[in-house]
Order: C-alpha cells, then sequence, then structure tokens
C-alpha cells in the first residue's frame, strides 16, 4: 500500500512502556508507517513533537504531569494542522469532547488497538474524524444534555472526596442549603437519585476527571 510514498511519520506519547512498545510493535507491521518517536508524557511529547514535527501523534490521555489534552492543545497551539489520534482507556463522552474541542482528530479506546489503529491512523492523517463507535454513541446519546456548571462539578468533586454537605460548604465558601441546590440540580442532570450514582455516572462519562 502507498508504493512510492513516503511513510506516515508517527510519535507515540504513553507514559506505560509496555503499552508504548505494543503500539510501536503494531505500527511496525505496516510498511506505509514508522514510528519516529516516543515519549511518557506530555512535556515531553510537546518536545518530541518540536524537534520531530510527525504526521500523526497518538496520544494517551492520563499520563503525569502534563496530560494528553493539555499537551494537545499545547501542540495545536503552536502547529494548527497537527494531526492527533487520542488513544485512551476511557470511554465517556466528556472526555472524549474535551480532546475533539481541544484538538484531537480521533478517539480510539484500548481495548480497540489490535482492530483499529491502523485504519484510524491512516484516517487521521488523510484529515479525516475517527471516534470509535462506543465513544461515538456516548457523544450522541448525551449531546443535548445540559452540562455541569463549575460550581456544580467544584460541588461534586468534593462529594466524590468523600465529604458531606456541611463539608462541601465550608471547602467552597457556601450556605448549606446552596451545596443542597446544587446537588439538587445535579442529580437532574445526571439523571440521578443520589449522591453515590451521581458520582458513578459522572466517572464513568469522564465528567468527574481521573
Amino acid at each position: 500500500m502507498n508504493e512510492g510514498k513516503s511513510p506516515v511519520r508517527i510519535l507515540v506519547v504513553d507514559d506505560h512502556p509496555v503499552l508504548r512498545a505494543g503500539v510501536v510493535a503494531m505500527i511496525a507491521n505496516h510498511a506505509d508507517m514508522a514510528v519516529i518517536g516516543e515519549a511518557g508524557d506530555g512535556a515531553e511529547a510537546l518536545d518530541r513533537f518540536r524537534a520531530l514535527r510527525p504526521d500523526v501523534v497518538v496520544m494517551d490521555l492520563q499520563m503525569p504531569g502534563t496530560n494528553g489534552i493539555d499537551a494537545t492543545l499545547a501542540i495545536r497551539a503552536e502547529a494548527p494542522s497537527a494531526k492527533i489520534l487520542v488513544l485512551t482507556t476511557f470511554a465517556g463522552d466528556t472526555q472524549a469532547v474535551r480532546a475533539l474541542r481541544a484538538g484531537a482528530s480521533g478517539y480510539l479506546l484500548k481495548n480497540s488497538v489490535r482492530t483499529q489503529i491502523v485504519d484510524a491512523i491512516r484516517n487521521v492523517h488523510a484529515g479525516k474524524r475517527h471516534i470509535d463507535s462506543a465513544v461515538a454513541e456516548q457523544i450522541a446519546l448525551y449531546v443535548a444534555d445540559e452540562p455541569l456548571t463549575d460550581r456544580e462539578l467544584a460541588v461534586l468533586e468534593c462529594v466524590a472526596a468523600g465529604q458531606s454537605n456541611r463539608d462541601v460548604a465550608a471547602e467552597l465558601g457556601l450556605a448549606e442549603e446552596t451545596v443542597k441546590s446544587h446537588l439538587k440540580n445535579i442529580f437532574q442532570k445526571l439523571d440521578v437519585t443520589d449522591r453515590i450514582r451521581a458520582v458513578t455516572v459522572a466517572a464513568q462519562r469522564g465528567i468527574l476527571r481521573p
């Protein structure tokens, strides 16, 4: 495939060396692709991108220090035409939307790597979007939902940390009744009826950042 053409030059970014090596090995089986560099976190990804100018960046989301979304924002700020394929374990619609808004062209779940990564890289390199079907379904399901406000998210993060309404009020400088009002709105937006379910759903959807 692509005889006579230069291979797609790829930078692979993941903080787990074994996973990174697996992705590199899968790409190595295809003559139209070449891994030209690797990085273990978002800050290193930006440095390697500047030095190598790859055609496609395969970017993990959750990494120590600079995460994949912030790295994507930084790369796209310097190179608006950069093509980035997010590779992650997080199937939540909110994380996917954040990544796409940051400038990613693709969003692929790690459990789909063996069957989809080659096509995903080719699609992204060709200027197309590639979104894992499971993630696309989640985005479609919740696209019309009203998002949590920054204050509601702050309340939910405190709840997820195990704080009572009184603790949340003290932490955020709010009246306890205001916290209860925020929780009522949160329950309605997430279509749940209690705190535990609110935290569970928010974590599954990527509203609560890991």
